[in-house]
């Protein structure tokens, strides 16, 4: 899996809670971010079904 890397800007204060709701799901801030974009991936394909990359506009 070729991996990519995004940046983004962030107040600090809700920097300093996502980082205390990670650890409280024992995740590191990078596992958290993964898991709620794959559960935002799981709910919206459970919705409007499967996403074919084939039909993407990058």
């Amino acid at each position: 899996m070729k991996q990519k890397h995004i940046g983004i800007r962030i107040d600090e204060e809700i920097l300093s809670k996502f980082h205390y709701v990670a650890k409280y799901d024992d995740r590191s801030a990078s596992g958290q971010i993964m898991f709620l974009i794959n559960k935002n991936i799981r709910d919206f394909e459970e919705k409007h079904g499967k996403i074919d990359l084939a039909d993407r506009e990058d």
